[in-house]
């Protein structure tokens, strides 16, 4: 027996009771990255809102993308060393206070920083909710706690527009924020009262450096890449020069803990195809999720125009399909193996991608419900068995930074599809709306080329005379979309032959295989 091995817990009583404050914890965090784009047209209004310039709404958004994502890796290990449970409520509280200060913000500058505190708070909220599920969930029922946990990701994704729809219909803009605070109140509680603390029981010494380098690597990467997707321009200094610096401090960082023999995480599980192809594939399927959520959101209420409330209904096909398939989805992975599943899944993917060729102007929104029911479902099928594939890849006491890394790689991936292809679409926009605005004076040219949201804007201003620009508008911006799709498609294609060539072929959970005889020996103390 080896001693040094830390004991297998057995399975909590307690454990779907757990797996639903986790599910409410996550939500909140979910929902909250979705429901604010509804509200920056309330918040620029200078009675209804703030008055916040362009500048200062893309910022109250990346504010919380960069603290999130820089911060989940470190957050990932301090639950690991200090607790999970301790963490993750710390990680409430601070959301709900920086949720109550965004509500009753009273300059675009106070929103900006109370969102940069929920993206602290959200940091250290989503690696935990992970790792719990791992420590007290048994490797026979973790891929079906995973699934439910993935399909609540999937519906914060698709509620949050109608949510904040909603909420703007009745209450004014903060409320976007304040309904979170009574939900982290209940959360809380349920904590206190049914989850376990959990953390490394042999956590060895510190690695300071290593958690440094993660979080000046990821930060400055996400700062880049989120100045490209502004400035809709690659080359130019002050978007290379961040990429490039975040892309030495990370690659430092894999050298330092590949070097040492305390690494906050070992790097070296990377040859384990279990975690370096699921980890490829969260990264792909979300780039390319990502970029087409962020046009038909456009494409709805621009092109169609849907309200923030009916766009938001569109999308619940979408959500539909995550709460029915992705529990179902372990069931899929123990029959067929979780390359089968995730290569369907991510093809399936891609047939809804290639779906919005057939997107214009004039189609029935029951197509696009169909398109975003086929995206859901492929998502379904993909998630679950690749978190489930990082999460055993690694021990139990580890699983923080296993959840950090499957957070981070989606954080980044979605913020990479956004910005890369939302920078498609505006260079394919401006180039078709080149002549249209040609006669319109220099200034509103510029504002008018930057978005069919400025063209609506100036259009609306101009009167009469600006009803010329709608229909090359409407017309361009499905140009783009067309434009963008296919690139979703291509590298959603490149995921499933990720996916096909190395992640394992058959479920980590089956009977059969050697990582669960290997988890038997581990249990019984071999």
């Amino acid at each position: 027996m080896d001693s040094a091995r830390p004991p297998v817990p057995a399975a909590n009583p307690r454990r779907w009771y757990i797996l639903s404050v986790l599910v409410v914890s996550l939500l909140v965090v979910v929902l909250d990255n979705t429901v604010l784009n509804v509200a920056l047209k309330t918040i620029a209004d200078p009675r209804a809102g703030l008055g916040a310039t362009q500048s200062e709404l893309e910022w109250s958004i990346n504010s919380y993308t960069l603290v999130f994502a820089g911060l989940l890796f470190t957050f990932g290990v301090i639950g690991d060393r200090f607790g999970r449970k301790r963490v993750l409520i710390a990680g409430m509280v601070m959301f709900g206070i920086a949720s109550l200060l965004s509500a009753y913000a009273q300059d675009p500058a106070q929103l900006i920083w109370a969102r940069a505190a929920m993206g602290l708070g959200g940091a250290a909220i989503m690696p935990q909710t992970l790792s719990i599920i791992t420590n007290v969930f048994e490797p026979n029922e973790r891929a079906k706690a995973i699934g439910i946990w993935t399909g609540a990701v999937g519906l914060g994704v698709a509620i949050g527009p109608m949510t904040g729809g909603l909420l703007l219909d009745s209450f004014w803009w903060g409320s976007v924020f304040l309904i979170n605070v009574p939900v982290v109140v209940l959360g809380v509680i349920g904590m206190f009262l049914l989850v376990p603390e959990s953390r490394n029981p042999l956590p060895g010494r510190l690695d300071p450096l290593g958690v440094l380098l993660s979080i000046v690597g990821l930060v400055t990467l996400s700062y880049g890449i989120i100045e490209g997707g502004e400035k809709a321009s690659w080359l130019e200094p002050a978007v290379l020069g961040p990429i490039a610096a975040g892309l030495l401090a990370l690659a430092l960082f894999v050298w330092h803990e590949a070097r040492i023999d305390h690494p906050a995480f070992d790097v070296r599980l990377f040859r384990d195809p279990r975690m370096s192809a699921a980890v490829g594939a969260v990264g792909l399927v979300f780039f390319a999720a990502s970029g087409v959520f962020f046009f038909t959101t456009f494409y709805m209420q621009s092109v169609r125009g849907l309200t923030p409330l009916q766009a938001g209904a569109m999308v619940l096909p979408f959500a539909a399909a995550q709460l029915v398939f992705s529990p179902l989805s372990a069931a899929m992975v123990r029959r067929f193996g979780a390359k089968a599943v995730c290569t369907a899944g991510m093809l399936l993917v891609v047939v809804a991608l290639v779906c919005y060729q057939f997107i214009d102007r004039t189609t029935p929104l029951w197509v696009l419900g169909v398109i975003f029911l086929i995206q859901g479902s492929g998502m379904a099928n993909v998630m679950p068995p690749v978190t489930e594939s990082i999460m055993s890849a690694l021990p139990r006491e580890k699983a923080g930074a296993g959840s950090a890394i499957n957070n981070t790689a989606r954080q980044v991936a979605v913020a990479l599809g956004v910005a890369i292809l939302g920078s498609v679409v505006s260079s394919v926009y401006r180039n078709e709306m080149s002549a249209p605005l040609g006669r319109l004076p220099e200034d509103a040219r510029h504002t008018a080329g930057e978005s069919i949201g400025g063209t609506m804007a100036v259009a609306e201003r101009m009167g009469a005379a600006g009803q010329d620009l709608i229909a090359p508008a409407q017309a361009a911006f499905v140009h783009a979309m067309h434009t963008a799709a296919v690139g979703s498609a291509v590298v959603a294609f490149i995921g499933a032959l990720v996916v096909l060539r190395w992640m394992p072929g058959r479920a980590t959970g089956d009977p059969g295989t050697e990582p669960a005889r290997s988890r038997k020996r581990e249990a019984a103390g071999v």
